[in-house]
């Protein structure tokens, strides 16, 4: 019996929305990275972009458990000397784009390459109940039924 590779023809994507509100920031990120990269399908090929188009809304509501949202620390670099900047989870959520804070937590778990950043471009993410994909008719997933510990006081 020969292994089965999928080729980039044979492929048939789904949208998927996932209503963010009230979820734990980790959890939501795993499932939504296994969705992009297509891994929960029995036919996934490492080196294809196999995953679903994801839809996320509420990403503003999402949620921290314990103390991260004022002990967690987000990183970035100027590229000068001495330019490390330094935002807590806090400052982000209530900041400008508070989207971010689940974006790197799902792009930090994708694979970095090409096929990483193509699969990236699958993730729509938004802050508040509305997007602008109806016409592709999205599928509703409930990732708070799938486990108790994926939502905060549920």
């Amino acid at each position: 019996m020969k292994t089965f590779s999928a080729k980039p023809a044979e492929i048939t994507k789904k949208w998927i929305v996932i209503d963010a509100t009230g979820l734990v920031v980790g959890r939501l990120a795993t499932l939504v990275a296994m969705r992009l990269r297509g891994k929960h399908l029995p036919t996934y090929t490492p080196h294809v972009d196999f995953g679903d188009h994801v839809i996320i809304v509420n990403a503003d509501k999402v949620v921290f458990t314990g103390r991260k949202r004022d002990d967690k620390v987000y990183y970035n670099h100027t590229g000068f000397i001495g330019g490390i900047k330094e935002k807590t989870a806090k400052s982000i959520l209530e900041g400008r784009f508070p989207e971010r804070v689940v974006e790197k937590a799902v792009e930090r778990m994708i694979p970095r390459g090409p096929l990483g950043r193509q699969q990236m471009r699958n993730l729509r993410i938004y802050n508040g109940a509305e997007h602008p994909h109806e016409a592709q008719n999205p599928e509703v997933l409930d990732i708070a039924g799938m486990s108790r510990k994926n939502k905060v006081g549920a």
